[in-house]
């Protein structure tokens, strides 16, 4: 996932740290968009209409994907493949020129049958689980933990984290969010007790060109990176992959129409765009 990962756990089991890899690597070899002999990469590559049969943590991911895709109206969209290629955000490394014939729209689909496992392409879609497959590892990694009888622990992957129980002090898991780096606003101080918190920042991965800045943070309705001022988006969720994905989705509505979706979804988010700070009703509740 290109990133580096913690635990901190009381009475993990002999080998935890190894298991833990091991569904991280489990992830990496279905989902991932740089690996040439990852399902979704073969996936990519197969003949549009043919059915393609997926491993069940797979089709968890899809299936979470095209409901936060629905719900949120096209601001996520799981066939972005085409775009993050072109613009320089996937496995063919990075550009430093405008791409002259990007793709346009993400109106390209897949169909996805949840009893047998299976998905589908239309021409020219391709698949990019970026934005909501590093939150499932979180929770891949954390169920396999809760499974084993470890039920006080903190797993971070890549800024992503899940804390499950209360530390050894009897403290719960505090950490603070993640604040973009040119904001002088304060982070917030969160108790991750069997809650997940992941951030969405246009400020981690980008390139410029004649002094504009374009982002990895892209709109699937214009097929082009965000051009708004949100820097970045913070979701609390019980679900490391819900909050993943959900983070990505509402970075993209602008930060007016970030918040009316969180409010409306029930989420816990809190959006920085330039040095103002939006928060859900879900958000502030927390703060009572």
């Amino acid at each position: 996932m290109g990133t580096s990962w913690s635990l901190q756990a009381v009475s993990p089991p002999v080998g935890a740290a190894a298991a833990v890899q091991a569904r991280f690597d489990r992830v990496v070899e279905q989902m991932s968009q740089w690996e040439a002999t990852s399902d979704l990469s073969r996936f990519n590559r197969a003949p549009p209409n043919m059915w393609q049969t997926i491993p069940a943590e797979f089709a968890a991911v899809i299936c979470a994907a095209l409901d936060i895709a629905r719900i949120s109206d096209g601001a996520f969209d799981p066939c972005l493949g085409r775009h993050t290629e072109q613009w320089g955000f996937g496995s063919a490394g990075p550009i430093d020129a405008i791409p002259t014939a990007a793709a346009g729209p993400a109106n390209h689909s897949i169909d996805f049958d949840p009893q047998e496992c299976r998905i589908r392409r239309t021409e020219g879609a391709a698949l990019d689980l970026s934005g909501i497959a590093k939150g499932y590892a979180v929770d891949l990694a954390a169920e396999w933990l809760l499974g084993q009888g470890v039920r006080h622990f903190l797993i971070e992957v890549g800024g992503e984290l899940r804390g499950e129980g209360i530390r050894p002090d009897g403290q719960p898991w505090w950490v603070d969010t993640e604040i973009p780096p040119s904001s002088s606003l304060a982070p917030y101080r969160v108790a991750l007790h069997d809650l997940s918190v992941a951030t969405s920042g246009n400020y981690r991965r980008g390139f410029e060109v004649d002094g504009v800045r374009y982002s990895h943070s892209f709109d699937p309705r214009t097929g082009r990176p965000i051009v708004h001022n949100i820097s970045s988006v913070t979701v609390l969720h019980r679900s490391c992959m819900m909050a993943d994905g959900w983070a990505t989705a509402l970075t993209v509505l602008g930060a007016q129409g970030a918040i009316a979706r969180a409010d409306a979804q029930g989420l816990a988010a809190c959006v920085i765009a330039g040095e103002r700070e939006y928060l859900s009703r879900g958000w502030c509740a927390m703060l009572d």
